[in-house]
């Protein structure tokens, strides 16, 4: 399925299931199929899922305009508005866990139920107030040594083999950009997130995982500490991409948490 943007940027999602709405956003170069298991199971379960590739992202539009984390978590608002959703459950990787803090940034949390962020800081550049940020990111090294990232494997455990499949199949026809999405990886990286989430009253899961590659896992229960209504889960054996990497451990605290 597809919708325009008030900017005309063609958006390319999943709706899959009937019931209570439930808005999935994978990381940054990240294709919606990762979620398998998740729209899967969320569907099975009584929840309405819709499966978003933010802009230049996956299947939707290619684009120079809005390479930036506001203009993301705008794209999130006018998706609501399109599909005439309120009291959404919201769920990021990555990236895709920082458009939910834009989203919030701009509209705070009224029409938002429960949010999952699922392995992602929300600071990262590490200085004297925050010691959780990605790999060695300084405000000395800041912006180059943002894309140090490309170099780091994502994950600790073997991605399940069906998801892998999906992922490939639909990389194969739409490759990421990096290059022209560096202004989104930069904008990105300067961003500190922490007093959005102070405001937010809707409840928080912060997701790490244990072995992930670009943090330490503590940032969880740090951020869990900051939200009014936080809690944080570390899963053990686990990289980056948790909900592919540990899918019944995913699994089963989502559906916990969203209960």
């Amino acid at each position: 399925m597809e919708f325009i943007t008030s900017d005309g940027v063609k958006l390319s999602y999943d709706d899959v299931g009937n019931g209570r709405p439930v808005l999935i956003m994978t990381g940054f170069a990240g294709y919606r199929e990762i979620w398998r298991s998740q729209v899967k199971i969320l569907s099975q379960s009584g929840f309405r899922v819709i499966n978003l590739d933010r802009r230049n992202h996956g299947k939707s539009e290619t684009t120079t305009k809005g390479l930036r984390m506001s203009r993301q978590g705008k794209d999130v608002h006018e998706l609501l508005d399109y599909l005439n959703l309120d009291k959404v459950d919201i769920m990021g990787n990555s990236m895709g866990a920082s458009v939910i803090w834009a989203y919030c940034s701009l509209y705070g949390d009224s029409r938002l139920s429960h949010i999952i962020s699922v392995d992602q800081s929300p600071k990262m550049i590490s200085d004297s107030t925050w010691q959780f940020g990605m790999l060695d990111l300084t405000w000395d090294n800041f912006p180059d040594a943002s894309e140090k990232m490309y170099d780091v494997h994502t994950t600790f455990k073997k991605i399940n083999d069906e998801t892998f499949k999906l992922v490939k199949e639909a990389s194969a026809g739409r490759k990421f950009d990096y290059r022209l999405n560096r202004p989104l990886l930069f904008d990105h990286t300067f961003q500190d997130w922490r007093d959005v989430i102070s405001l937010i009253s809707s409840p928080i899961l912060f997701l790490a995982g244990e072995e992930s590659p670009f943090w330490n896992p503590k940032h969880a229960v740090v951020s869990s500490k900051i939200a009014p209504n936080g809690r944080s889960l570390i899963v053990p054996e686990c990289g980056h991409i948790i909900m592919a990497e540990q899918q019944d451990v995913f699994n089963k605290a989502m559906l916990d948490f969203l209960g």
